[in-house]
């Protein structure tokens, strides 16, 4: 890893702080880079104007015992890769061949999103439950590491 990697992932773990997710230790941030540029952020968190969990003051997923790594869409929050995906449509902006940094490993789900906008890389700091994330990003050629500090 070199210094611009330590930069956006400090930049991802920034980020994360942003989560409104109630689950301890679920807060996630992402930034899709393009050529040493920040092109978008995303965190983990209910769409806009859907109240939060932390508004709310408890986590759907905890209520219905359901077991991390299952059933991601019973959730209000979206994924940080999501967000960070989908403020790239909304504001028009191109992440063709760039890297997405992640404070964890993207799910399967995400991971079908960013092979489809065509990032290239992904660099992620946590690991997560999902070997078939490792499937599509090996089929589909996204090289996937996980960051280290030097």
């Amino acid at each position: 890893m070199n210094k611009w990697d330590r930069r956006f992932m400090e930049m991802a773990r920034l980020i994360a702080g942003w989560s409104s997710c109630y689950r301890q230790g679920r807060s996630i941030g992402a930034v899709i880079v393009k050529d040493k540029r920040i092109m978008t952020t995303g965190y983990n968190g209910a769409p806009a104007g859907i109240r939060t969990c932390r508004e709310r003051g408890e986590c759907l997923r905890d209520k219905m015992n359901i077991p991390s790594g299952t059933h991601a869409e019973t959730c209000y929050a979206i994924h940080a890769e999501q967000n960070a995906i989908i403020q790239a449509a909304k504001l028009g902006i191109s992440v063709d061949g760039a890297t997405l940094y992640c404070t964890h490993q993207p799910c399967s789900v995400c991971a079908k999103m960013i092979v489809n906008v065509g990032i290239r890389h992904v660099i992620y700091e946590h690991s997560y439950p999902d070997p078939f994330t490792l499937e599509l990003f090996n089929e589909a050629n996204v090289k996937m590491e996980q960051y280290k500090e030097e």
